[in-house]
C-alpha cells in the first residue's frame, strides 16, 4: 500500500508519460493483463488510457487492472490510469 507521499512522488514521475495502454470497446482481457503485467515488470510505472467506446466506468477498469496485475493505483485523472508496480529484477524508482 503507498503512502500520500508516495502517491505524490510517482504522480510527479509520471505527469510525463504517455500512455502505452489503451482500453477499448472489449474492455479488460486476460491477454491485456498479461501485456500490461509484463510491461510494469520492465518499466514499474506507466499509464493506461480509457477510450471514449469503452462500455464500463474508468474506475471500474482502474480495479480490473489493479487485481489482475498486483500493481498499485497510483491515480485516475480524466480517462488515464496510473499504475505503479515495483519491479522484481530491474528497480529503477526508488520510493521516498
Amino acid at each position: 500500500m503507498l503512502t500520500g507521499k508516495q502517491k505524490r512522488f510517482l504522480r510527479s514521475k509520471a505527469h510525463h508519460l504517455t500512455p502505452i495502454f489503451q482500453v477499448g470497446k472489449g474492455g479488460v482481457n486476460e491477454n491485456m493483463i498479461k501485456q500490461i503485467s509484463e510491461a510494469l515488470e520492465v518499466r514499474e510505472l506507466m499509464k493506461i488510457s480509457v477510450l471514449q467506446n469503452c462500455d464500463e466506468d474508468k474506475d471500474v477498469v482502474a480495479e480490473q487492472l489493479t487485481d489482475g496485475t498486483g500493481a498499485e493505483l497510483v491515480q485516475v485523472i480524466g480517462k488515464t490510469i496510473v499504475l505503479y508496480k515495483e519491479s522484481v529484477e530491474n528497480k529503477q524508482i526508488q520510493l521516498p
